[in-house]
């Protein structure tokens, strides 16, 4: 999960992966910024909507699975628009960013008057940095909060956005002395700032932090250093930016080994515990708290997909759907302003593939999440996914 690439584009690629790595990308914001929130073509209320839809097609294999997922479910919510049409182009980035670009002032130049996509951090600043001056909006399927703002959205839910909701809960039920985990590299740092500033927005408490690097030898000597602050500050949480493709099965092991257990602190965990399968049979995650879409949602929106395709959906695909179900949510109105940057943002937000979500003003976006835990090898939900903004959660 946290290996990263060489610099660039291999680097930002892993962005997109769901809640399982954060990675800079460079941003340009003298080309943004000016259509923060305001910003965005009007639409011809009288016509269908023109979308372009920006996936990595004519890229690996690997991106054009994703690719062909990406459009299924654009054209799958399409279904749902009650009547608004939606004239959906599609063209292909090849996961690259200058391509992206190309992409993108060809899509503007025929007419779209939103982009969707495309997927990678690195790709979609430099699609929103390509039309900013023609006053087209991106929402990008990436979850890389430092490509927001301007014209550019990002639709993946993002580590800031799980912090909160975790911290929020712990806060509610007494787990509020947080001691955050995390390793030296970008994806974990991303996640310390994230715990950092949710800690601090929700009235709860940080009790310290402890780093390592991604080596093996690291991560063994910094459990008795979590051991140690966690009872010099009478901390009752530990939060773990780490996933189970990385470092989670090894602190599973060792920090209950080492005396901090369950039974006294609190594991909460920045990525999905229950992937794969087999991390919920890991001992020392029993009981701990992770974050996930609404599985109600999710499992609706499985089974529409694999009815209609064949095949279960690429863990990215709702994405697509998402976007889908905003425009057409947004043309409803009937008005030409429908996809600025001021509607984009209404407060109401949208009901996508997985649940509830909204964009902000920033460009990053909030998600109705469920809190789930693991018990007896099985994931439990213990809180559920808020149905709209203003619920449990928010």
């Amino acid at each position: 999960m946290i290996a990263f690439f060489d610099k660039c584009r291999k680097r930002v690629r892993l962005i997109v992966l769901p809640l399982f790595a954060m990675a800079l990308a460079a941003c340009d914001p003298a080309a943004m910024g000016s259509l923060a929130n305001t910003g965005g073509a009007k639409i011809d209320t009288d016509a269908p909507v023109p979308v372009a839809l920006l996936i990595p097609r004519g890229g690996s294999a690997s991106d054009e699975l994703l690719a062909k997922n990406l459009e299924n479910a654009a054209r799958l919510a399409m279904r749902d628009l009650g009547g608004v049409e939606v004239d959906l182009r599609v063209y292909g980035t090849a996961g690259n960013a200058a391509t992206a670009a190309s992409a993108a002032t060809k899509a503007v130049n025929d007419g779209a008057k939103i982009i969707l996509g495309p997927v990678y951090g690195e790709a979609a600043n430099a699609a929103g940095v390509a039309v900013a001056k023609q006053g087209v909006n991106v929402l990008s399927f990436s979850n890389n909060p430092t490509i927001a703002g301007g014209n550019v959205f990002v639709l993946g839910p993002t580590f800031g956005n799980t912090a909160n909701r975790l911290v929020r809960y712990g806060k509610r039920n007494g787990k509020d002395r947080i001691v955050i985990l995390h390793s030296q590299d970008v994806a974990g740092q991303l996640g310390r700032n994230a715990i950092q500033q949710a800690i601090s927005a929700n009235g709860a408490t940080l009790s310290g932090t402890v780093d390592y690097a991604l080596s093996q030898e690291s991560v063994i000597a910094s459990v008795p250093r979590v051991k140690s602050t966690m009872d010099a500050s009478g901390a009752n949480a530990l939060f773990l930016t780490t996933s189970s493709a990385s470092a989670l099965p090894l602190f599973a092991q060792l920090l209950p080994e080492a005396g901090v257990s369950a039974a006294n602190t609190q594991y909460i965990g920045l990525t999905r515990w229950d992937i794969p399968p087999q991390t919920l049979d890991l001992p020392g995650v029993q009981g701990g708290w992770f974050a996930l879409p609404d599985p109600s949602a999710s499992g609706a929106f499985r089974e529409r997909y694999s009815a209609a395709y064949g095949s279960d959906p690429h863990p990215l695909a709702g994405l697509a759907f998402d976007g889908i179900a905003a425009v057409g949510a947004l043309a409803k109105s009937g008005k030409a302003t429908a996809l600025t940057g001021a509607s984009l943002t209404q407060g109401a937000g949208f009901r996508g593939a997985t649940g509830i979500f909204r964009l902000r003003k920033d460009g990053t976006n909030e998600r109705g999440l469920a809190v789930a835990t693991i018990r007896d090898k099985a994931v439990v939900v213990v809180e559920n996914a808020p149905q709209s903004f203003g619920g449990a959660g928010f």
